[in-house]
């Protein structure tokens, strides 16, 4: 099966930077956010509503997670490629298209741009709701347009990088197992009374497989901000100085690029389900942020994308070499 998802992974990429996420396609990772919604009200009523027996019922949700979102599709392209190996491609090729975001983060978050260019402050941050976790009703322009270029540069990784990674390493199964532990984490790794044990498990593996995908997504925008004749210097000093300004090991990474390339202040201050939490700031205010930026933001994410792809590319086939090698 491996041999050939050099081919599904590129192919894959270009048709998600020309289709993107059609509204009638039901996307995969809305299956899988059902699963985890499902297992956890099943796995609440087993154990005890005790920190040891909600820690368990998350370590059990990754189990079963994992397990169905990494094996069902396994299974479908095991037999796909030994009853027809263009089958096989093929499938491997639409699931590799649609567990990448680059065209739809692209397209939410200029839904923004447009709103803030029109004007329309409220629309704005309506816009910017649909793809951040924070709190938008009371921010100011500047507010929801840190919001919008943050989104693009945690997503990076997360949405477009980490899964290329993935996909190369281990094809199209190991793609979906690791969205399946990034939804997770986005579904019950939060904080808060509900999730403070139940979420942890979730939380600390998802930090774990976005710790090296996260700074090789950092050092490809430092690449691509170069390409792009925006400041790669103050990209990799704000990376160098910041990355670690974050809560999360892995989110400050590309948000530091990100900050540096622009040569803006992001982060800092944010609520979240009303309740403020204070977060150290991210690169230098050389500059007010300007809703022009999520258009720069935006550039920089394709031209790592591209970038990325190629490099992964390269991975796989080394991969492939010496595998036939051994």
């Amino acid at each position: 099966m491996l041999k050939w998802t050099i081919f599904a992974l590129v192919l894959g990429f270009f048709i998600d930077l020309i289709v993107g996420d059609p509204p009638f396609l039901y996307h995969p990772v809305r299956i899988i956010g059902n699963g985890i919604a499902l297992t956890e009200k099943g796995l609440r009523r087993i154990f005890p509503k005790t920190p040891g027996g909600e820690r368990a019922g998350g370590f059990f949700l990754i189990l079963i997670i994992c397990l169905f979102s990494a094996g069902i599709p396994g299974l479908i392209l095991w037999f796909a490629y030994h009853w027809r190996t263009w089958l096989g491609v093929l499938l491997e090729t639409f699931m590799c298209y649609q567990l990448l975001a680059a065209k739809s983060l692209k397209a939410e978050s200029m839904k923004v741009y447009e709103q803030l260019k029109a004007g329309n402050l409220e629309g704005a941050r309506y816009a910017v709701s649909m793809i951040v976790g924070r709190d938008t009703k009371s921010l100011d322009e500047e507010g929801v347009t840190k919001a919008a270029v943050e989104t693009i540069a945690e997503n990076t990784s997360d949405g477009v990088i980490a899964p290329l990674f993935y996909m190369a390493l281990g094809g199209a199964p190991l793609m979906f197992l690791y969205k399946a532990i990034n939804t997770m984490d986005s579904m019950v790794g939060y904080k808060n009374d509900k999730y403070l044990n139940f979420g942890r498990l979730p939380a600390k593996l998802d930090d774990a497989a976005n710790f090296v995908p996260a700074r090789i997504s950092a050092w490809l925008m430092v690449a691509a901000s170069f390409f792009l004749k925006m400041d790669s210097r103050n990209a990799a000093r704000i990376y160098r100085r910041d990355r670690r300004n974050h809560a999360s090991p892995n989110s400050a990474q590309t948000e530091a690029v990100m900050a540096g390339a622009l040569g803006v202040q992001l982060a800092g201050d944010a609520y979240y389900f009303g309740k403020l939490y204070q977060k150290p700031t991210i690169g230098d205010r050389i500059r007010k942020i300007q809703y022009e930026d999520i258009r720069y933001a935006n550039n920089l994410l394709y031209a790592s994308a591209g970038i990325g792809v190629l490099f992964f590319g390269l991975i796989r086939l080394m991969l492939q070499i010496a595998l036939q090698i051994v």
